[in-house]
């Protein structure tokens, strides 16, 4: 187990048009219901209009065509590899750096302070001390997107504290009594009256903390979403490992959805139907916990999604296929069947089996490692689950520390979680950006990333490359599956998700590898497409 959890580690670290609405035609007759959508109408009654996607006008292919090696190959290579540097590059400017530096003190100083306040936190059992688990300190690095704190004066800041969100600190029990910090995001609208869906992130391993993907939270609280964030057992501010010594972070890999499960029951629970591990470890550690979600009158329990990074995106593979036919059943002790109802993974998805974790040219590790670790995940470390959810799968053009490819890449080597989903008959949409790493999806200073914080003038990290594609994406396949008639987003989800002619859509996915969409729509149309660059038009 330990050497597979090593092997695992390896893996996953922290984590070359303009815009126009979807047009519309004459639909043939429309597919079955899919995953519980809404029957189809009667022969006799109106058809609704096909939903078609958006072309992009004079889409610069010369990547995608140029054969290596040549020159043009060469080129294309050098100008996509040179994304992978922007935020280091755009980083050194001094406001980002006095923001930077500024957040990182607080940070340090709150640690300090929750360690006056309870003592427990410091060299207990759970082996936390300033420097482990890595990122206690949510500083440097860790600190994330700096202008995304309420100390920061901007739109993402203090403006988004005051105006947008309540924001509540949490602490509770995993299943072996290892406390996890975590964080309930609701937005302000939200009332008993007027319940909002829900979504719970996991973070990827190592130098990730919930910190490192607060460009999500605010996205989908500002859509409409309540979500909990959390570090797992080994992350960031929760205990580095149980009173019983069990271990947390990449040398216990588990954990990252093990403690999923235990996150999305917490989120669910209520005065009358209380987190139960609360209960059970409640002599643990003298730390005050919480016993249920202190937010639970405002959120539409019937709704949830699920959203992964890394390590985190393994674990909401496996945790939306619980329940699945051939899978393990529900763990979970506040619903008797899975209640995920969506999913998202931040590079990537995996099979059953575990593969899917993109190829070994795409995560820059060597073949045999490669192998190796995939003959590991499938020896029983993961549990046995199956494609359920309708699941949304972004890859990177690059891995952990980017290296220029010599050769082209298989372009279909991202499409093995989507051809499992589709074969399965569950939806299912894969898609990465052009530059992109690894370290597109948690924003981390000083890690190589295509441009994420170019300008800052509102004193917020304002534009950027992949980092708004993947934001768009995320919230429309979220906004597809969890909206209801009325709410903002329901209406339009499909036409964002199929709308390629936008800018940061066809424009800017990867031309080294496939993206590719099957899912119906909800006029009752079957969007598929194996390579979105080369155009989805019947």
């Amino acid at each position: 187990m330990k050497q597979t959890a090593l092997l695992l580690s390896a893996l996953a670290l922290a984590g070359c048009g303009g815009s126009s609405s979807s047009s519309t035609a004459e639909a043939p007759s429309p597919p079955q219901a899919v995953m519980g959508e809404e029957a189809v109408a009667p022969d006799d009654s109106p058809r609704p209009q096909r939903l078609v996607p958006t072309q992009p006008e004079n889409l610069d292919t010369r990547c995608d065509d140029a054969s290596a090696p040549s020159a043009a190959w060469g080129d294309c290579e050098a100008t996509n590899y040179a994304k992978t540097l922007e935020a280091l590059t755009e980083q050194v400017s001094i406001p980002f750096q006095r923001r930077y530096l500024e957040q990182t003190l607080f940070n340090v100083e709150d640690l300090v302070q929750r360690s006056i306040l309870d003592p427990s936190w410091l060299l207990s059992l759970s082996l936390n001390t300033p420097l482990s688990p890595l990122c206690a300190t949510y500083g440097l690095p860790c600190a994330g997107d700096p202008y995304r704190y309420p100390e920061a004066n901007g739109p993402d800041g203090k403006g988004f504290y005051q105006n947008e969100a309540d924001v509540t600190d949490v602490v509770f029990y995993d299943r072996e009594c290892a406390r996890l910090s975590g964080t309930v995001w609701v937005p302000k609208h939200a009332a008993a009256d007027n319940p909002v869906p829900t979504i719970v992130i996991t973070n990827g391993s190592v130098q990730a903390p919930q910190t490192a993907y607060s460009w999500a939270t605010q996205a989908l609280v500002r859509a409409g979403y309540a979500v909990l964030t959390y570090d797992p057992r080994g992350q960031g501010r929760s205990d580095f490992q149980t009173p019983l010594l069990e271990q947390g972070g990449n040398l216990n890999p588990k954990v990252f959805w093990e403690g999923q499960v235990d996150a999305i029951d917490f989120f669910r629970s209520t005065p009358s139907q209380r987190y139960p591990h609360s209960q059970a470890c409640k002599d643990a550690m003298p730390t005050e916990v919480f016993d249920h979600n202190p937010e639970w009158s405002r959120l539409d329990h019937t709704r949830l999604g699920i959203a992964g990074h890394s390590l985190g995106a393994i674990g909401v593979s496996v945790v939306q296929g619980y329940g699945a036919p051939g899978a393990e059943p529900w763990p979970g002790l506040m619903d008797e069947n899975n209640p995920v109802d969506a999913v998202v993974a931040w590079d990537s998805l995996i099979t059953p089996t575990g593969e899917g974790l993109t190829t070994a040219s795409n995560l820059q590790l060597p073949a045999p490692l490669y192998d190796v670790l995939l003959l590991a995940i499938t020896q029983g470390v993961l549990p046995e689950f199956a494609p359920r959810a309708p699941a949304m799968s972004f890859f990177a053009d690059y891995g952990f520390a980017p290296l220029p490819y010599l050769v082209p890449p298989d372009p279909a080597g991202t499409k093995v979680a989507f051809e499992a989903w589709k074969a399965a008959d569950v939806p299912v949409y894969t898609l990465g950006f052009q530059g992109t790493t690894h370290f597109d999806f948690s924003l981390l200073p000083q890690f190589p990333a295509t441009s994420w914080c170019p300008d800052v003038s509102r004193n917020a990290c304002s534009g950027g490359w992949g980092r708004p594609s993947i934001t768009h994406y995320t919230v429309a396949w979220f906004d597809r599956w969890l909206k209801v008639p009325g709410e903002s987003g329901f209406a339009d989800a499909d036409e964002r998700l199929i709308d390629d002619a936008r800018v940061g859509g066809v424009d800017r996915m990867s031309f080294h590898y496939d993206s590719a969409r099957a899912y119906p729509d909800r006029n009752g149309g079957w969007q598929q497409c194996e390579r979105i660059r080369a155009g989805c038009v019947d």
